[in-house]
């Protein structure tokens, strides 16, 4: 299940979303230049390096993903960062795992599993380059890159071809549409676990993302009293492509959090 390991430090644990793998994370590691932090990527059961016959819903890939930092890192204390559907896993592990991990953030995470139980924007392209469509590989990676993209320009293109497309196209569509009949946890963490989570943690949304939206997401802002919650404008649901940089400074200011926190395991 592990598809990366860099670096060295306190670990962090890296969980992407639903159909894709591990590369659509890999742009966050300008981040981390100069924070001592061991990066940990992780593949999911539909991707190559997953393990297919282990998982037959979202709860089966959430026990897999508790099941896999337990054999790797032991008690070892451990922060995780999860991206969309890998949102709503790192939701589970961090409640699970509560008293070695270190802080939380996601990424356009799912907080809602029902998609039409979803409070969603209405679907909106805040940049579109004129000429973009000349550069574009293939009918189907424009299909599905204008199908998620707010920024529609070179740049996201270019990103969205190198860290999106690839997982995309190497999938197992079988056990992705076994998964998603089983899209949702047994129970939600925050509702399993009510206590407060009590460790720095961070959820960015993107304010054009109707794929999973912003509103679910704060909805739960009492039960995380050291989060940052923070919805960008400009961005959809790959908002770590669309708007980097300031991604990245939101991460970075998270792991400072943790790092100057007296009460980290």
């Amino acid at each position: 299940m592990i598809a990366r390991d860099i670096g060295t430090g306190r670990p962090l644990v890296l969980v992407h979303g639903f159909g894709v793998d591990h590369r659509i994370m890999l742009p966050l590691e300008s981040t981390f230049k100069t924070l001592a932090w061991r990066r940990i990527y992780l593949d999911l059961p539909w991707t190559g390096n997953g393990s297919p016959s282990s998982a037959a819903s979202a709860q089966d890939v959430a026990d897999g993903v508790v099941e896999e930092i337990r054999n790797r890192l032991g008690d070892e204390p451990f922060a995780l960062l999860g991206n969309s559907f890998g949102g709503m896993i790192a939701r589970h592990v961090a409640h699970t795992l509560k008293n070695q991990v270190l802080g939380l953030a996601t990424l356009a995470p799912v907080f809602t599993a029902a998609h039409e139980d979803r409070i969603l924007p209405d679907r909106r392209v805040i940049q579109q380059d004129p000429g973009l469509a000349e550069g574009m590989a293939s009918a189907r990676d424009t299909a599905d890159f204008r199908d998620v993209a707010v920024l529609q320009t070179a740049g996201t293109y270019a990103a969205f071809s190198a860290y999106v497309v690839p997982g995309l196209r190497g999938a197992n569509q079988a056990l992705m549409d076994e998964i998603a009949a089983a899209y949702a946890l047994d129970d939600e963490p925050e509702s399993a676990h009510p206590e407060p989570f009590a460790a720095p943690s961070l959820h960015i949304f993107g304010r054009q993302d109707h794929v999973t939206g912003y509103e679910d997401g704060w909805a739960h802002r009492e039960h995380y009293p050291r989060g940052t919650f923070s919805v960008l404008d400009a961005a959809g649901h790959n908002l770590h492509l669309e708007r980097p940089e300031l991604v990245s400074a939101l991460i970075r200011d998270w792991l400072e959090r943790i790092e100057d926190c007296p009460g980290s395991p």
